[in-house]
């Protein structure tokens, strides 16, 4: 009787060779082109959201003013990050996946590169008449001469012979192409880096300066504002700024050059600086642009108790010709000098829209010159309460409509007044607005953005790899000399390139003079050959 052996059973792989395979199945799923793309459109579609509701990293008072009007909705969103897409983990998440998917798959890419630069040319295939060009040259060529000709048109050539006489040349030409592609799939990996760091890192700050007016660089001195993730208060720059003078040049009813002279302190010192449109101000790595300009109308109100109050107030241009508009507010008129106490609903203020060059030979109000030849102020004005006092948020550029329509807010005059430098507008109750003159004031922007630089990296590297990936063509050339005397080339393409036969028969009649090319017919023949 004959025993059988049963089989030893299988053994179950480890755990640990279990999580490395199924590592790697992911790690090359994830490091695939095809997942980047995928990648990619899921970062634009989650970019949606962040240009369809208002950001905090932009416009904190528009993120209130959403939840106003929309009370239930907004808290929701918020739980989503709907106010915070480019900082929440969702988008975080997707940013990093592709950043670690790009990676993945240019890394080895790169290396693989730099060994096919390194390595040798191929050598031809045994059977020549195999390649998409082929000829037999009957006419003597010289080897000296071909190395001599694929060296001057920048062949890279590698030269071999064999123990039964056979030498060959090989060359190939074209590997830019791929030095290009890698650099424009890297371009991408670095303008991806330089707005992760600047969405995080940047800050930037808005400020309307009139003339002989200084701020110091802190949020509360900012008309508007904006912080990266990682900014607060404290990681900005301490200096203070001064409008000392600001001259704008029109020309054919158009500006064509902003001045403003600027003195500035630091702790390490001051300094003056003549800024200009694109040529900015740069302190401790924070640059001071000079983005705009305007018109600052300076007024005087007298009360009925004879107490005057001075303001300049800057208003905001409407069109090209810098018809502004914008309010005079005086909250702290009337006051009883006897009692102290503030007369009940007399606060007063006032629309007002400045022409900066007023025709009174034509029934229209706006101007058409932003120039100062003959400026006036159209006002209307209001009484009562002018809603300062309630909390809320409110543009110091306009009237509050919604005092308006309670009834708070009573409007004085029915029609609007017009007034030159110098007048006057009489209210009703005995007080006066004065139109004392008019300044100008510059639109500055100080922005510290890090991420700058490593995305104009990232362009630069994008249009210095697109250039040769698309212009440059791939493609090898093989010369043969066999023992029996004959001589052959090939050639072969590597990308789609119709120029291949006209090449390769340019340089196999440099190499071989008296070399005619065939007609242009016989190169339909599949095997190019020529006896």
């Amino acid at each position: 009787m004959t025993a059988t052996l049963a089989p030893p059973p299988r053994s179950k792989p480890k755990a640990a060779k279990r999580f490395r395979a199924f590592a790697r199945r992911w790690w090359h799923q994830l490091t695939s082109m095809r997942t980047a793309l995928l990648l990619l459109l899921a970062l634009a579609l989650a970019a949606i959201p962040g240009s369809t509701f208002p950001q905090r990293t932009i416009s904190a008072v528009d993120v209130a003013n959403y939840y106003d009007e929309h009370p239930d909705l907004a808290p929701w969103l918020d739980r989503l990050w709907a106010f915070d897409v480019y900082t929440s983990p969702w988008f975080s998440a997707i940013y990093l996946l592709l950043m670690i998917s790009l990676v993945g798959c240019i890394v080895p890419r790169l290396g693989v590169h730099w060994k096919a630069l390194r390595a040798k040319v191929p050598d031809a295939p045994r059977r020549m008449s195999i390649l998409p060009y082929h000829r037999v040259v009957a006419v003597e060529a010289n080897q000296a001469m071909a190395r001599a000709v694929l060296k001057q048109r920048r062949w890279r050539t590698t030269v071999r012979e064999a123990e039964d006489g056979t030498v060959t040349f090989a060359a190939e030409k074209g590997q830019l192409r791929e030095t290009g592609n890698l650099l424009f799939h890297t371009s991408i990996i670095f303008m991806l880096v330089g707005v992760a760091v600047g969405s995080l890192m940047s800050w930037y700050g808005n400020r309307i300066l009139s003339e002989d007016k200084a701020y110091c660089n802190n949020l509360q001195q900012y008309d508007e504002y904006g912080l990266g993730a990682w900014v607060d208060e404290t990681s900005l720059p301490r200096f203070c700024l001064t409008l000392d003078d600001f001259d704008a040049q029109f020309t054919n009813g158009g500006p064509t050059a902003y001045d403003a002279d600027v003195a500035y302190e630091t702790a390490d010192g001051s300094g003056d600086y003549g800024l200009e449109v694109n040529h900015p101000l740069n302190i401790d790595g924070t640059n001071v642009f000079l983005i705009g300009h305007g018109y600052t109308a300076v007024v005087t109100y007298t009360d009925r108790y004879g107490q005057t109050q001075t303001l300049h107030q800057e208003l905001l241009a409407m069109d090209p010709a810098m018809n502004s508009e914008g309010a005079f507010k005086f909250p702290d008129a009337n006051v009883d000098p006897e009692t102290g106490r503030v007369d009940a609903d007399a606060e007063v203020g006032f629309d007002a829209i400045l022409v900066p060059t007023y025709d009174d030979a034509t029934a229209m109000l706006l101007g058409t010159d932003p120039e100062l030849n003959n400026p006036v102020l159209a006002l209307t004005a209001y009484t009562g309460d002018l809603g300062l006092a309630d909390g809320q948020p409110e543009s110091v550029y306009a009237i509050n409509e919604a005092q308006v329509a309670s009834g708070n807010l009573e409007r004085v005059n029915d029609q609007v007044e017009v007034i030159g430098v110098g007048d006057a507008m009489a209210l009703p109750d005995g007080t006066t607005l004065t139109f004392d003159g008019v300044e100008q004031y510059a639109v500055l922007q100080v922005r510290h953005d890090p991420g700058r630089p490593v995305v104009l990296a990232g362009a630069i590297l994008l249009l210095g790899g697109l250039l040769p990936a698309l212009a440059v063509r791939r493609r090898r050339f093989w010369i043969r000399w066999n023992p029996d005397g004959t001589v052959e080339t090939a050639g072969l393409n590597r990308n789609d390139y119709d120029g291949l036969d006209e090449e390769c028969d340019e340089l196999t009649a440099a190499i071989a003079p008296g070399y005619e090319p065939p007609p242009a017919s016989d190169s339909d023949d599949p095997t190019g050959s020529q006896q």
